[in-house]
């Protein structure tokens, strides 16, 4: 993380406000990026609080100030199923809002499906490599393989995971690759696609959004210095900005004073 970066962390009283308010937050970025010129590239996330929060935009009179044909979407991980499985990030977030939104197609990015009735350990080992020539040929000169990202949305499971890097995996420390399969994942589906750390970490901003009384030892765990081996959510960092989206239970174990909790 250069010198410049900055960990910036919100505590809101529950799960939903804090959807609520991390959508109004997204919102706000992308129409602030397209004011000053810029085609934001946005990184999408699944889980509980990152498809819900997809909804609130969708419900939001606000989302008409972006637009939304100046967005160019990718996602930081995928369940390695296939296109029409309702375990797959990509399908969530459409049904949640992107099927709502006048999208240019060419500026959405899905990661591969493994083809119908599952697919092989090569299989997603090509997934993950197209996905990194996808990346690679979208990347501008300097970039090291992987395009702009100018916000990064993440969750995080309990063991302190975050896209599908988990402790003390091969993924957690590699430090080359920018997309990887994963396999014998600890929870279902047990094949993944993701971007690594390494990749998450060429982002301008890294939201970690999380909810819930079960991640209060690792958030406070990654905030404090747990090695990102031992809890991969703490080496998810931007090159500007590391912002922490937290309820009030996710918050609980932080020690006190280190955030001053918002209404």
């Amino acid at each position: 993380m250069s010198a410049a970066s900055q960990v910036r962390v919100v505590v809101h009283p529950d799960k939903d406000t804090l959807a609520a308010a991390t959508a109004a937050r997204l919102v706000t970025a992308l129409v602030d990026l397209q004011a000053a010129g810029t085609v934001p590239r946005l990184v999408l996330t699944g889980g509980g609080v990152g498809i819900q929060l997809l909804r609130d935009v969708a419900a939001s009179p606000a989302r008409d100030a972006v637009d939304w044909a100046r967005v160019e979407l990718f996602w930081g991980d995928e369940r390695f199923v296939p296109a029409d499985d309702a375990e797959r990030n990509d399908r969530q977030a459409r049904e949640a809002l992107l099927d709502a939104l006048p999208l240019d197609p060419a500026r959405v990015h899905p990661m591969p499906a493994a083809p119908p009735g599952g697919g092989t350990r090569d299989d997603a080992l090509a997934a993950a490599a197209d996905y990194a020539r996808l990346l690679d040929d979208l990347a501008g000169p300097g970039d090291d393989g992987i395009p702009a990202f100018d916000v990064t949305l993440v969750g995080m499971g309990e063991e302190g995971h975050t896209l599908s890097v988990f402790p003390d995996s091969p993924a957690v420390h590699e430090q080359a690759a920018t997309v990887v399969a994963v396999f014998d994942c600890p929870k279902p589906p047990p094949t993944r696609i993701s971007l690594t750390l390494a990749a998450a970490r060429r982002s301008r901003e890294v939201w970690v959004v999380a909810a819930g009384a079960g991640k209060a030892p690792a958030v406070a765990g990654a905030l404090t210095g747990t090695p990102e081996t031992e809890l991969p959510v703490g080496g998810a960092r931007g090159t500007v900005t590391t912002r922490w989206l937290l309820d009030t239970e996710a918050a609980a174990e932080l020690p006190d004073g280190f955030v001053a909790r918002v209404s």
